[in-house]
């Protein structure tokens, strides 16, 4: 028998790449809003949702086409079978993740701890029932494998300006994406891009267009600097533009790079 389903809402977030994402909500920093169908508002479905401090929402992994019998955890060297894993390459597409609900006005919920994209597809609403939700002693043994901590993570001042003038012209968090990507998981130059000097525990993350300069120890993350990725002969107004942020750039390494 087959089913077929319709959202109820849609996520409203500046997360637009899969890179901006932790692979869990618990990892998250980041807000956002669920946008729910007028319909299930006027009909009273969301009544008393106000109450709940955390819910789970059930999503679409609308970006996945194919699904995968074995798949690589981050934090792990082998394939384990897809079941025991929540990698998004599934045979139903189905996500889940348990968020705090900040407040409910009308048929909008604000949410924080969020680990989805914007646009991402919204199946249903859930409270999150400690009593029934949380459960103490579980375990999944190939965690135990290769054990991962999240690592402390630091931005210098210098970082810290460039990251926050990236943000302010064009919603780009860099900061926390380099979070996400260098605190949240374990350092992959073969799954992200990412060069590493092993001798000096210093790399480059590379996120869309930008440089994303850090220092490593086993324990901590400093961003020490973030550049453009593109060279001054890029930057020449008579050169083509297709990611059409070479303004920005050029605006950037006037304020910073001269």
């Amino acid at each position: 028998m087959d089913y077929s389903f319709t959202p109820i809402g849609k996520v409203r977030c500046d997360a637009v790449y899969t890179q901006e994402t932790p692979r869990q909500g618990a990892f998250s920093r980041r807000s956002a809003v669920i946008v729910i169908d007028e319909k299930f508002y006027r009909s009273g479905a969301l009544r008393d949702l106000e109450g709940a401090s955390h819910i789970w929402i059930v999503w679409v992994f609308d970006r996945v086409d194919n699904w995968k019998p074995l798949v690589q955890p981050p934090t792990l060297g082998r394939k384990v079978g897809l079941f025991s894993t929540r990698s998004p390459h599934r045979p139903n597409p189905i996500g889940i993740t348990a968020a705090k609900l900040v407040k409910v006005e009308r048929n909008i919920l604000h949410v924080e701890n969020i680990d989805l994209l914007d646009s991402t597809p919204v199946l249903d609403i859930k409270p999150y029932i400690q009593a029934a939700d949380s459960i103490a002693d579980t375990r999944l043994d190939w965690l135990d494998e290769e054990p991962f901590e999240i690592k402390e993570f630091f931005v210098s001042e210098q970082a810290r300006l460039r990251g926050n003038f990236i943000y302010e012209n064009s919603q780009l968090d860099i900061l926390e994406t380099a979070r996400v990507q260098l605190a949240t998981r374990k350092l992959d130059p073969a799954r992200q891009r990412l060069e590493l000097d092993g001798k000096l525990s210093k790399g480059v993350l590379a996120f869309r267009t930008w440089r994303i300069c850090f220092d490593y120890t086993p324990n901590n993350i400093t961003v020490t600097n973030i550049k453009s990725g593109y060279t001054p002969s890029d930057l020449l107004p008579s050169t083509p533009d297709p990611y059409s942020d070479k303004e920005l750039h050029r605006k950037f390494t006037a304020l910073f790079e001269v």
